[in-house]
C-alpha cells in the first residue's frame, strides 16, 4: 500500500458521480481533490451537497493542468468517455470509468491502444460482476463441472424520463451490458456468435425497442440466453436478473440477490452460504486500487472488458440485420474503424499500436 493518499478527480457530477464521491470518500487511502462537470455549477453543487471543499472545473484538461492527480474516475456520459479518458491517460493518470468504457468497440480498441502506448491503467467498473451472490453462483457452477446452458431473465420497469426514453435500443445499449458481462464471468469463456431480436410491447413508454431475446454461442460450445424487458410492470426481477445454469452434474440458480440454490444429479436442493466481501462500486474501486499497488489487473481492465461491449454491439447488429452476427467479423470491422478514428481524431501516435489491438481471441472474461 502507498503511505500517501492518492489524489482523485471525479469527472461527472450527476447522480452516478455523487455515488462515486461517496464510494471514494469511504476509503482512507484516497482523497478527492477536484470535481469536474461540463456544467461547472453542477460540480460546485455536488461538492457542496457532499460537504467537500475541493476545486471544481468545467473540463478534465483544466483539472489536470491545475492539480496533482493520481486517479481519474470518469462518470461522464458515454459519448464523452473516449475524450475524457484519453486526456487523462496521456497525462499519465490511471482511469476508472463507468460503463460502457466507450460507446463502440472501435473506440474501445482505440482507447486500449492509448492505454498501452502510455503504459497507464485504464479500466471500467462492471459493478454487477461484484456481489456475494454471483461469486457463490459461479463457484456452484464450477463445482458442478461448468455450465453449458446459462439463462437469465431480466424484467424491470424504470421510468427514467430523459435520454433513455428516446434511445433507439435503450435496454440493449444502456442495461444489458451488465448481464452480458456477468455471463462472460460465469462461463469463463468468450462468445463467438449471437442471434438477437429486439422489440417493444405495445404498452412500452420508450421510443426505442425496450425488450429483447438473444442467444449467444460461446467458444467452448456453451449457450447463454438472455430474455429482458425494461417495461415489465409486475413480478419484476432483481436488477441483476434471475439466473439458472445447467451442467453435466446438476443445476444451480441465483435470484440475483442472495439465494443461490444447487441441486446435483443425485441429491436434493441446497442453499449455498454466501461469503463476506466487498460488493458493487466499492469492490470495483478496491480491485482497481489494488492493481495500482502492484496487484493483478482488474477484471474491468479495458482489453478484458471489450468482450462485454462487443456482446452489446453484436446483439444490436443482429437485431438490425435479422440474422446471426459472428464476433470475428465484428472485431475485424471494429479494428478497421478504430484505425480510421485514430487518423482523423488526433491519435496518429497510436496507429501503430492498433496493429496489436485485441481481437476476439485476445479478450479474457
Amino acid at each position: 500500500m502507498t503511505e500517501k493518499a492518492r489524489r482523485v478527480v471525479i469527472v461527472g457530477a450527476g447522480a452516478m458521480g455523487k455515488a462515486w464521491i461517496d464510494t471514494v470518500v469511504r476509503r482512507t487511502d484516497l482523497e478527492i481533490v477536484g470535481l469536474v462537470d461540463i456544467a461547472a455549477d453542477a460540480a460546485r453543487a455536488a461538492a457542496l451537497e457532499r460537504g467537500l471543499e475541493v476545486a471544481t472545473f468545467g473540463s478534465v484538461d483544466d483539472a489536470l493542468a491545475a492539480l496533482d492527480v493520481d486517479l481519474v474516475v470518469n462518470v461522464t456520459i458515454p459519448q464523452a468517455h473516449l475524450e475524457v479518458s484519453a486526456a487523462a491517460l496521456r497525462a499519465g493518470v490511471p482511469v476508472l470509468s463507468e460503463k460502457p468504457v466507450t460507446p463502440t468497440v472501435a473506440e474501445a480498441l482505440l482507447l486500449s491502444a492509448v492505454s498501452a502506448s502510455t503504459a497507464t491503467l485504464m479500466a471500467t467498473s462492471q459493478s454487477r460482476r461484484h456481489s456475494r451472490g454471483i461469486r457463490a453462483f459461479r463457484d456452484a457452477l464450477a463445482d458442478l463441472g461448468g455450465a453449458e446452458q446459462l439463462d437469465v431473465r431480466f424484467f424491470q420497469n424504470p421510468r427514467f424520463g430523459g435520454f433513455r426514453d428516446e434511445m433507439p435500443s435503450p435496454l440493449l445499449v444502456d442495461m444489458a451490458i451488465h448481464q452480458f458481462d456477468q455471463a462472460r464471468y460465469l462461463l469463463s469463456s468468450e462468445p463467438v456468435s449471437v442471434y438477437c431480436e429486439e422489440f417493444s410491447p405495445r404498452w412500452s413508454w420508450y421510443r426505442g425497442a425496450a425488450a429483447a431475446e438473444a442467444i449467444f454461442r460461446f467458444a467452448d460450445g456453451g449457450r447463454f440466453s438472455y430474455s429482458g424487458s425494461w417495461c415489465a410492470d409486475g413480478l419484476t426481477t432483481s436488477w441483476n436478473g434471475d439466473w439458472r445454469g445447467s451442467t453435466a452434474r446438476g443445476s444451480a440458480a441465483w435470484d440475483g440477490e442472495t439465494d443461490v440454490v444447487v441441486q446435483s444429479r443425485d441429491g436434493g436442493p441446497r442453499t449455498c452460504t454466501l461469503m463476506d466481501g466487498a460488493e458493487g462500486l466499492d469492490a470495483a474501486l478496491a480491485e482497481f486500487v489494488d492493481a495500482l499497488d502492484g496487484g493483478p489487473a482488474p477484471s474491468g481492465e479495458i482489453t478484458r472488458n471489450i468482450g462485454s461491449l462487443a456482446m452489446v454491439e453484436a446483439a444490436v447488429a443482429s437485431a438490425a440485420a435479422g440474422a446471426p452476427v459472428r464476433f470475428d467479423d465484428l472485431f475485424e470491422r471494429a479494428s478497421a474503424r478504430a484505425e480510421e478514428l485514430a487518423r482523423v481524431g488526433g491519435f496518429d501516435d497510436v496507429v501503430g499500436q492498433l496493429g496489436s489491438a485485441p481481437t476476439r481471441g485476445d479478450v479474457r472474461s
